[in-house]
This record gives C-alpha cells, sequence and structure tokens, in this order.
C-alpha cells in the first residue's frame, strides 16, 4: 500500500473530507501566489522514563493539523488548526491570501517526484507492549548497578512516534511520507569518596523498536554511559590557553553541525548574516575538508525521503576540499537567491512554517590514522563528547562543553579531563584543520536541532580530526 493511499485514509476518509474539495480550497488559496502547500500531519509520540528502578513518567499523545502557507516574493502567510475540516481550510485560506499582492502569479515549479523509502512505515508505537518497554528499562538499571558497585544512580528512557505527512499544491500535486523514529537513553552516576560524576548514552533512527530491544544493543550502550561516568571519576581539572585539539569521530561533529552547520543554510547567507554569506567557489577550509548534507541515509535519525515540503532529499556537498560550493534550500530561499532547492525546507509541526535546515550533516573521512592524528601533538586536548554549547551565526563564534576529554601528552592520550571549553569560530577553525582520519563515523542517533523555536532531528559525523590551535577554557593553567 502506497503512503498515498495510507495518508488519504487518515485525512481524508477519516476527517469526512473530499479530497476534491480540498483541492479546490489549496488552489484559491494559492492562485496569485508565487508558492505554497497543504501540509497534513498525524503524528502519535510516547515515552517512558525509568528513574532508579521506577517508573518516572509514561506519556503517549496524538496529535493531527494542517499547515497553509502562501508565499509571494519573500513574505508568508500561514495559518494553521488542529481542526481538520472543510471550514477551517476555508478559514485559512481567507488568511494566507493576504499576501498575494506581492506576488508575482506565477507558481514555483511542483518538487520532482520520487519512489525511494528511505525508512519502513511500519508504527512502532503499536508493535511492542507497555509491559515490554518497562521491563527493558527496569532491566537496565539492574544491570548497570550490576557492573560496578560505585553506580548510584540510573536514568534510562525509551521513545518513539509516527508521523503520517501528506503535502498537497496547487493543481492536486501531492506528496507523502510516513516517518517511524525511535530513541534509547541512558544515563549512569557514579560515587566515589563523596564525588559523583556521570556517563551517558543514546541510540535511536527511523526504525522499530526491534533492535532496541536487544541486549546486543542496550547492554553495549549501558557499558558506554558505565564507562564514560568511570572515565570523568578519575578526571582532572582541564588546562586553559591555546593549544591543539583532536576531535575524535562521530558525535563530535555536533560542533561541525553547530558552528559551520548553521551558517551554510540558505535563508542565513540570503540575507547576508552568515559568515560564509558571498563566498561560494571560495576557499573557506583547509585543503582536504569536504563536508555534505546527507538526508538519503537509511534510517536514519536526520534523514527523509521527502523534506517538509515535497522535495526529495539529497547528498548536497557544501564544502569540497576546502572550497565552498553551496548552501541548504528551502523551496523559497532557493526561488529567491536563483538556485535549486536541496530538499532542506523541513518543519517541527504543522503549526509551524518550513525553514532550511540540516538533515544528517558530515565531514567525509581523510587518509591519516587516528593514532597517527594524536601522535602529531605534543601537548594539547582530545575531546571525545560533547554536551551544551552556544553559536553566533553571524560571527560563526562558537563555545562548546566536553561532556568526555582527555590531555594529550608527547603524543599520547593521557588522563581524562574535567570542565574543558572549546572556543573559538566555526569559518577560522576550518582553516586550521591541518590532519583528518579516515576512521568518519556518524553519531548514535540522538541529536535534536533547534532554530528558530522549532526542534527537528538530525545527524551529525566526522572523523578524527586535529585543529592545530584552540582557545579551551579550563580551570587549570
Amino acid at each position: 500500500m502506497s503512503d498515498l493511499v495510507t495518508t488519504d485514509d487518515l485525512f481524508f476518509a477519516r476527517a469526512g473530507l473530499e479530497r476534491s474539495r480540498v483541492e479546490g480550497i489549496v488552489d484559491d488559496a494559492l492562485n496569485g501566489a508565487d508558492d505554497g502547500e497543504l501540509f497534513l500531519e498525524y503524528r502519535q509520540s510516547e515515552s517512558v522514563v525509568i528513574d532508579d528502578g521506577k517508573i518516572k513518567s509514561a506519556a503517549f499523545d496524538t496529535a493531527q493539523g494542517f499547515g497553509l502557507r502562501a508565499v509571494a516574493d519573500e513574505a508568508t502567510g500561514y495559518a494553521h488548526a488542529s481542526e481538520l475540516s472543510e471550514a477551517a481550510l476555508r478559514r485559512a485560506s481567507d488568511t494566507v491570501k493576504a499576501v498575494h499582492a506581492g506576488g508575482t502569479g506565477a507558481m514555483a515549479v511542483d518538487p520532482s517526484g520520487t519512489n525511494v523509502s528511505l525508512y519502513a512505515d511500519d508504527n512502532p508505537l503499536g508493535l511492542v507492549p507497555f509491559e515490554d518497554k518497562v521491563d527493558l528499562l527496569t532491566e537496565m538499571d539492574t544491570y548497570a548497578r550490576s557492573r560496578d558497585e560505585r553506580v548510584k544512580q540510573v536514568s534510562a528512557s525509551l521513545s518513539g512516534e509516527w508521523q503520517a505527512v501528506q503535502i498537497l499544491r496547487a493543481g492536486g500535486h501531492r506528496v507523502a511520507d510516513i516517518r517511524p523514529l525511535v530513541r534509547l537513553s541512558i544515563s549512569v552516576v557514579v560515587e566515589r569518596d563523596g564525588r559523583m560524576e556521570t556517563g551517558s548514552f543514546g541510540t535511536g533512527g527511523r526504525t522499530v523498536y526491534d533492535t532496541y530491544l536487544e541486549p546486543e544493543t542496550w547492554k553495549t550502550g549501558v557499558d558506554e554511559a558505565l564507562r564514560q561516568a568511570l572515565v570523568n571519576l578519575e578526571s582532572v581539572p582541564a588546562p586553559a590557553g591555546e593549544m591543539p585539539v583532536v576531535l575524535g569521530p562521530g558525535w563530535p561533529g555536533i560542533l561541525l553541525h553547530e558552528a559551520i552547520g548553521h551558517g551554510l543554510e540558505g535563508d542565513f547567507n540570503r540575507k547576508k548574516t552568515s559568515a560564509f554569506a558571498g563566498l561560494l567557489g571560495e576557499r573557506v577550509a583547509s585543503k582536504g575538508v569536504t563536508v555534505v548534507d546527507d538526508g538519503t541515509l537509511g534510517e536514519r535519525r536526520g534523514s527523509l525521503s521527502v523534506d517538509d515540503e515535497g522535495t526529495p532529499t539529497q547528498n548536497t556537498v557544501l564544502i569540497e576540499d576546502g572550497i565552498l560550493k553551496g548552501y541548504m534550500q528551502d523551496r523559497m530561499n532557493a526561488r529567491l537567491m536563483g538556485v535549486a532547492g536541496t530538499g532542506n525546507g523541513r518543519r517541527q509541526s504543522y503549526a509551524h512554517a518550513p525553514i532550511p535546515r540540516m538533515t544528517n550533516t558530515y565531514m567525509l573521512a581523510g587518509d591519516h590514522d587516528p593514532d597517527e592524528v594524536l601522535a602529531s601533538v605534543d601537548n594539547g586536548i582530545y575531546a571525545v563528547s560533547f554536551g551544551g554549547g552556544q553559536v553566533d551565526i553571524t560571527s560563526g563564534k562558537f563555545v562548546f562543553s566536553c561532556t568526555e576529554a582527555y590531555r594529550i601528552e608527547n603524543g599520547k592520550v593521557a588522563a581524562p579531563v574535567k570542565g574543558a571549553m572549546l572556543i573559538g569560530n566555526g569559518p577560522d577553525v576550518l582553516t586550521r584543520v591541518s590532519m583528518i582520519g579516515n576512521d568518519m563515523q556518524l553519531d548514535p542517533g540522538i541529536g535534536t536541532c533547534g532554530k528558530d523555536g522549532q526542534g527537528v532531528p538530525v545527524g551529525v559525523g566526522q572523523p578524527t580530526l586535529k585543529i592545530d590551535e584552540l582557545t579551551v577554557g579550563g580551570t587549570s593553567v
């Protein structure tokens, strides 16, 4: 059964709507506009959290609604409602027509079609009984405590959602997608002689729960969280100053995502508020640095068969061998910049208008062995995992806290450090990359990106990287 047939039942038959009449409302709303669409969404979501062996919270939610958008030049009219009815759609149509005066009246070309599905349409929420989910999280708690007597607190969570969308444009053009998403997380607190430290791990993707119920999967996650906590228990104060920094593979790509990725989104560059604005074709990074945004990876957290405007996602080369090649585009910014869309128009829900957003953004591998990269540093920091951070898109300045990091002494990984902060400028850091490892990894499936008040699931990744000089904020000089 196709996604269109399945979503037709959700959005038309179940709601008592006639598709032809809805299409007529869309045609009327967009008559005279440059672009726009009706976005229909049905979403089920659930989560279970166990804290120290007891259920801390359990939630199940169902939401549905529509968002109707009309675009004229760079003005947007947007109306949304949780009521799926012809009356609500007509009220929304009357609202969005207000922007038509600035339009050309020539509707933008529809997105090209796609037959590629990057994930199954099974609903993970209905396949596993609630009791089995609770048993899994309880078993994770028991297992963590059995591994080490220093474990004092354990928190584990399992969450999932099933989202069905259909996107209608003027003239009856329709695209549908059904998107599963699950995530398993574990946090462990250990104590020794009054000192307490934390370690965590998470994994997930666009699939059902089966993989995460397997002991091989969840035990690996618990072991990793415990390992990180015990490492931090041995940590010493982080040094401060300018020094070489080696970033580990995988999740440290969150720094690349935040400090560089947002600056390569189309809206910031069209408005010239990005540090990368106007630099297409110019060198913005060291040779060997190639960065892509790829929404086509099967079952990855940031992947989409089509974006939230109905455009198929693609593998977009942003930086190639240090040269800026392109930006991530939604339909409006691509049209205004005179370029093709890249399938990066995303929204948190029907209540939000789409904007340019990343999918899975990562740096490609180089040709250096990771041990070779570490061996090249006499005195520096090896950053393996990150927590929170702050970035200024216009300047590219960032601050990131490390949740797992080590001293590098004479080319070897030495003592773990606590309190390390990486401080720098994204575009500047790209020019200081001197060695790129051959070990590119994607993150385990935990990223959520915030922009303009909207959160969407994303993926990040990178190989081991050496940055010749970066400011490290710490508590020891």
